[in-house]
């Protein structure tokens, strides 16, 4: 506070003073300067005084709290803060009021703003800014940002609805090739709604194309490939079911190629060949070449066994690791190798004691045989049993006639060349009996 210098002299030279020290001071104070005071008088000017002092100081008290005010609630943000009207009076109360209310007014549309404002950052786009405060509707500005608010909540939130929607059909449903339609809408919601709008069709195409090329895949047709235009992950995917559909054509051509080679032109030892396959593909190239290796194993080693039986060699067995079927069929060809090596060892033995040592009455014995094999036994022993009772049935007429007994006839029952020699044999026998009887009848009638 600054007070102006005291002259003292006379009555008038004191008052000529004092307005003068009084203009003096009421020119700073309209200059803004609220620190001037006069210095204390007695008297009339005392009074005149005290109330200029009191006028000055109250006014700068008034400014320094709108200064304050204006900080707290202008930079600070403090919209509570208010001046404090009970210490002023009359027009001051009024004016202080008037301030108030200004930051009333001002503070009410702000907090609206910042409701519906922090209501859209917490993702709650039902709140829209009220255009009427306590019964007055908003005015100016403050109603053109509240229109504009609240056309900003709604087109965010017919912006997320449609967003939404889109999101909801293609990501959840599987319902391709839905349009974010978000109507009057401008600047960045249009470059967003059309964003959003391309990256569900890139996506619909590239799923499409995807699921277009695993379709025929499942359905075995492997010349498909995707060609829709992709990026990032998308395109790796892309990238990785054509790379499959190579892989698996490729798979496909060399596992017919050898089923054919194998199985229809019969040209074993065949192998598959896909290059560059790991896991899953690498064990199934892997398991058909194992199993055209065993085949051929199996089929060669059936044929060798084969081709040494009808060469009549019977010491060959199948010797190669078999399961299931093919392993009931080596079971089944080497039985057979054993049964044909015992029948062909019980013909030998019988043709050898029957034709070669005359050990007539042998019967082959080949066990567990049936079928042809069965057959094959019992013709060879009814051939021996046969052939015994006639040689037998002949040896005992002739052993007859040599020992003069000429009763005797064969009379087994004979077919072919035994049955000319039975006959010729009997006839024999006939001839001798009659001729010994003449012989005798001769005798006896001469002698």
């Amino acid at each position: 506070m600054v007070e102006l210098p005291y002259h003292d002299g006379g009555k008038d030279s004191d008052a000529d003073a004092f307005l003068d020290e009084l203009a003096e001071a009421l020119r700073e104070v309209r200059r803004g300067r609220f620190d001037k005071r006069l210095r204390r008088r007695g008297g009339r000017m005392g009074e005149v005084v005290d109330e200029f002092n009191e006028l000055v100081g109250l006014q700068e008290r008034r400014n320094r709290e709108l200064l304050r005010i204006s900080r707290v609630v202008g930079r600070d943000g403090r919209m509570l803060e208010r001046l404090d009207e009970e210490s002023y009076d009359g027009a001051w109360a009024d004016t202080a009021h008037a301030v108030n209310a200004l930051i009333d007014d001002l503070a009410r549309p702000t907090a609206e703003i910042a409701r519906v404002i922090v209501a859209v950052a917490d993702g709650d786009l039902s709140q829209h800014m009220a255009l009427e405060i306590e019964g007055r509707p908003l005015r100016g500005e403050f109603l053109r940002i509240g229109r504009t608010v609240n056309t900003m909540v709604d087109q965010l939130s017919s912006f997320a609805d449609e967003v939404t929607r889109v999101a909801r059909e293609v990501g959840t449903e599987g319902a391709l090739g839905g349009q974010a339609d978000v109507r009057g809408v401008s600047g960045t919601w249009r470059a967003l709604t059309d964003s959003v709008n391309t990256m569900a069709s890139n996506l619909t195409n590239q799923v499409r194309s995807i699921s277009s090329a695993a379709t025929a895949i499942a359905q075995g047709d492997l010349s498909r490939r995707i060609t829709v235009s992709a990026r990032g992950e998308v395109a790796e995917l892309a990238d990785t079911i054509n790379s499959l559909t190579d892989t698996l054509r490729l798979f496909a051509d060399e596992v017919t190629r050898v089923a054919r080679e194998v199985g229809t032109e019969g040209r074993l030892g065949g192998q598959a060949e896909v290059p560059n396959v790991a896991g899953t593909w690498k064990d199934l190239t892997d398991a058909v070449n194992l199993m055209a290796a065993n085949l051929t194993d199996q089929v060669r080693g059936i044929a060798q066994v084969s081709t040494a039986v009808a060469r009549g060699d019977l010491s060959q067995k199948i010797t190669v690791d078999a399961r299931g079927e093919i392993l009931e069929l080596k079971s089944t060809v080497n039985t057979m190798v054993d049964q044909l090596s015992s029948f062909a060892d019980e013909v030998t033995r019988v043709a050898r004691e029957v034709g070669t040592e005359g050990k007539l009455g042998g019967q082959a014995a080949v066990p567990n045989v049936s079928g042809t094999w069965r057959d094959l036994t019992e013709s060879v022993n009814q051939l021996a049993s046969n052939l015994t009772g006639q040689v037998r049935n002949i040896a005992q007429v002739t052993t007859a006639v040599a020992n003069g007994d000429l009763s005797q006839k064969i009379t087994v029952d004979a077919r072919g060349e035994i049955l000319e020699l039975k006959s010729t044999v009997n006839t024999m026998v006939d001839q001798l009996s009659s001729f010994a009887d003449e012989v005798t009848r001769v005798a006896r009638e001469v002698g």
